[in-house]
C-alpha cells in the first residue's frame, strides 16, 4: 500500500500540535542525563498538565500504519534527487524557522537557535568541531514539512521497514494496521535482508534522520553521518535491538550515536544563544565543511 499526501485529511497529516510533540514523548520515556540539561532537572522537562496525550498515540498509529516498505521507497525516490530547492546555507536556517514551534512548553525560541543550543552544549564539552556541526545540522531534514509531508513522514522513532517489527518499537501494537503486516515475506525475522547486512543495507522508516543524512553525507566523517541518520532509532541505540541485521561496523558506530542523542534531547534552554557573539565561529565551521549552498 502506498499513500500520497493528498489522501490525508488535516488531522492525519498534523496530529500533533507542533513536531516537539513527538520529543515530548521521547524524553517521558528516556528521562536521562541532568549533565546536559543545565537549565533545569530532566524530571521538569516537556511537563504538560496532562501526560497522557492522546495527539502522540495517534502520531504513532499514522506512523506504524502508513510507514510501509513501498512508501519509504517512493520518498527516497522522490526526495533523494533534492531538486526542490537550492538555497545558501544561512539562508537554509531561516527556511526552517518557519516551523517556530510556538506549543514547545520548554522554549519559545526558533528553530535555528534549538539548533545552536544543541551545537553549542557539543562545543563547551570539547567534541571536534565536525560534531559540533552535526548539532547545528541535525534538525535540517524537518523542512520536508515544508514541502506538505505529514508529520509521521518527517519524525517520530525510526525503524526498519521490509522485516519483522520489534516489540520494543513505541507502540508496536499498531504495526498490526500497516499493510505490511500480512506480507509474509516482510515478517521473518530479516525479511528482504540478510543476517548481519549492515544497516548501509536497511531501509529505515522515512524521515528527517535519512533526509538530512543523504544531504550532508558527503561533507562530514563517518561518525557524523551515524548521528544524523540513526539518531531517531531508539530500538536499537536505546533497547538494544535488530542486532541481527547489524554489522561490526555498525556495532562500533554506536557509541557515537549515543554520545550525540542527549545534546539532542536535553540542551534546550530558555536562555537565547548570543548569535553577535557566535557568528564568526559558525560561519567559519559551516565553510569548512559545507558548500556555500545546500539542495533540498
Amino acid at each position: 500500500m502506498s499513500a500520497t499526501r493528498n489522501e490525508f485529511t488535516e488531522k492525519e497529516v498534523k496530529p500533533l500540535k507542533s513536531l516537539d510533540e513527538w520529543e515530548d514523548a521521547v524524553l517521558e520515556r528516556y528521562p536521562e542525563p541532568d549533565s546536559i540539561a543545565s537549565s533545569k532537572s530532566t524530571d521538569e522537562y516537556r511537563n504538560y498538565d496532562n501526560p497522557e496525550r492522546d495527539t502522540v498515540r495517534e502520531f504513532y498509529r499514522l506512523n506504524h500504519t502508513y510507514q510501509t516498505y513501498s512508501f519509504v521507497l517512493e520518498k527516497r525516490a522522490e526526495y533523494l534527487k533534492f531538486d526542490k530547492k537550492e538555497m545558501p546555507v544561512w539562508e537554509a536556517f531561516n527556511f526552517l524557522n518557519q516551523l517556530v514551534d510556538d506549543s514547545d512548553p520548554d522554549t519559545d525560541l526558533d528553530q535555528f537557535q534549538h539548533l545552536l543550543q544543541t551545537s553549542e552544549a557539543i562545543r563547551k564539552d570539547g567534541h571536534p568541531d565536525w560534531m559540533v556541526l552535526v548539532g547545528l545540522m541535525h534538525d535540517m531534514g524537518k523542512v520536508l514539512c515544508l514541502f506538505g509531508e505529514p508529520q509521521w513522514a518527517v519524525v517520530g522513532d525510526t525503524f526498519p521497514v521490509g522485516c519483522a517489527y520489534s516489540n520494543k518499537v513505541v507502540y508496536p501494537e499498531y504495526f498490526q494496521n500497516n499493510p505490511d503486516y500480512n506480507v509474509s515475506e516482510y515478517q521473518t525475522e530479516t525479511g528482504v535482508y540478510e543476517r548481519n547486512c549492515g544497516l548501509r543495507n536497511v531501509h529505515m522508516s522515512w524521515g528527517h534522520d535519512e533526509y538530512v543524512y543523504q544531504m550532508m553525507k558527503d561533507h562530514l566523517p563517518e561518525p557524523g553521518l551515524y548521528m544524523l541518520r540513526y539518531h531517531s532509532f531508539y530500538a536499537w541505540h536505546r533497547e538494544g535491538e535488530y542486532d541481527y541485521l547489524l554489522d561490526d561496523h555498525d556495532r562500533e558506530m554506536l557509541k557515537w550515536v549515543k554520545l550525540f542523542n542527549p545534546y539532542d534531547l536535553y540542551s534546550k534552554n530558555p536562555e537565547p544563544p548570543d548569535w553577535k557573539k557566535l557568528r564568526p565561529y559558525y560561519e567559519e565551521l559551516v565553510a569548512k565543511y559545507l558548500p556555500a549552498t545546500l539542495k533540498f
